[in-house]
């Protein structure tokens, strides 16, 4: 249960820190630094509670991976959603509750940018959190951090830069995102998370 709770906790503040910034139309350099700043601390405040997922793509990424129990990918799953959710309800009750701009999206760039991305997230989860060689280190919290910020850069005025089916939930109880564009969301992040998965066991056949 401490893992689950240590989940909903880091999807929390996450989500939060998302909904606060959509909420006040931040721009500039203030969204991504923040929303990737929001990710490395609760990944180095739960990471020995849980892993410090905080993100169903990375869950799935781990357990394919083999680091994570498959009776722990459901839960971990329902704790990420409602830390998301309870995080886009306090974000409303900080900022307010007023009309959001909902994204139009172009579907195949988006697509392709949810995709690359949550493949680079989870593929440097992999490789900083999990893999043997890299075992004990100080620095994997700021690449996972880092690397959402990047993404939220580089392709944040295509897709929002989401990365995470959970936040596509949170995103989608805003009123940012259609909630049939959801699906677009969790398609292409379960599929790059899938994705670096397999490209980390293919590289690192002695890792298993």
């Amino acid at each position: 249960m401490r893992k689950y709770v240590g989940e909903m906790i880091g999807t929390f503040f996450l989500m939060l820190t998302v909904g606060c910034c959509v909420i006040a139309a931040a721009s500039g350099v203030i969204a991504p630094l923040a929303i990737g700043s929001a990710l490395m601390v609760m990944v180095y405040a739960g990471g020995h509670l849980s892993g410090g997922h905080y993100n169903p793509a990375v869950t799935l990424g781990v357990w394919l991976r083999g680091r994570c129990s498959l009776q722990d990918v459901l839960p971990y799953f329902i704790a990420q959603g409602v830390g998301a959710i309870l995080g886009s309800i306090a974000a409303q009750a900080i900022k307010g509750n007023g009309p959001i701009a909902r994204m139009v999206l172009s579907t195949g760039p988006a697509f392709a940018a949810e995709v690359l991305f949550t493949f680079a997230l989870v593929y440097v989860v992999l490789n900083t959190a999990t893999a043997k060689p890299t075992a004990g280190n100080s620095f994997y919290g700021l690449a996972i951090g880092i690397t959402v910020m990047v993404g939220a850069f580089a392709v944040g005025s295509v897709s929002g830069a989401v990365f995470n089916p959970a936040v596509a939930v949170g995103l989608g109880w805003i009123g940012l995102i259609a909630w049939p564009s959801v699906a677009l969301y969790w398609i292409a992040e379960f599929l790059g998370g899938a994705s670096a998965a397999w490209i980390f066991l293919s590289l690192n056949p002695e890792d298993r």
